[in-house]
């Protein structure tokens, strides 16, 4: 019998400064049971960066032909497909070609360095592609089945905190 996805609440309370966007998000997340806690609160992360509207979560890891997050416009393209880890360079060549906009979004600091290494000359053909390095630290230790965040924005930095626990997010761009 396959295990089933974990499901958080989350209320997100998000103050982004950079965008002048104020605003709180009834979000609910399904976590796959290969994923990891740190990867989950990554992808609410890159909600906070590019919060919207109509801003959605993908299937996640039970779907690779899905991004971590989309923005769908009304005609059904895909304006921004955001990507969080360290996908290969076929997965991001294909999401350049569906979407308007792709983010990529590496937090792993080792990983991430020998992963741009390998790929960024071959990203650099991408027009719409911009990755980013994110230096978090106990980002984990935020997640709960049901969470009430408040995140800041200033600077291109990033602060995730509840009740107990802050989290800073430094965003380091690679390639825009």
């Amino acid at each position: 019998m396959a295990l089933k996805s974990t499901i958080y609440k989350l209320a997100l309370s998000i103050a982004d400064i950079d965008r002048n966007y104020y605003e709180e998000h009834a979000l609910t997340l399904a976590r796959h049971p290969s994923e990891t806690e740190e990867r989950l609160m990554v992808r609410v992360a890159a909600f906070a960066l590019h919060a919207h509207p109509q801003l959605t979560f993908g299937k996640g890891l039970s779907d690779d032909g899905e991004p971590a997050l989309r923005l769908d416009a009304l005609s059904g393209t895909t304006e921004l497909w955001i990507d969080v880890g360290h996908p290969d360079e076929r997965r991001v060549r294909k999401a350049c070609g569906q979407a308007r906009e792709v983010v990529v979004y590496c937090y792993s600091e080792r990983g991430s360095r020998i992963w741009w290494e390998q790929n960024a000359q071959r990203f650099e053909r991408h027009d719409n592609l911009t990755v980013a390095q994110l230096g978090i630290v106990g980002i984990d230790q935020l997640a709960a089945r049901t969470m009430a965040l408040q995140c800041t924005i200033d600077g291109g930095t990033v602060w995730l905190s509840d009740d107990h626990r802050q989290c800073e997010i430094t965003v380091t761009g690679l390639q825009r």
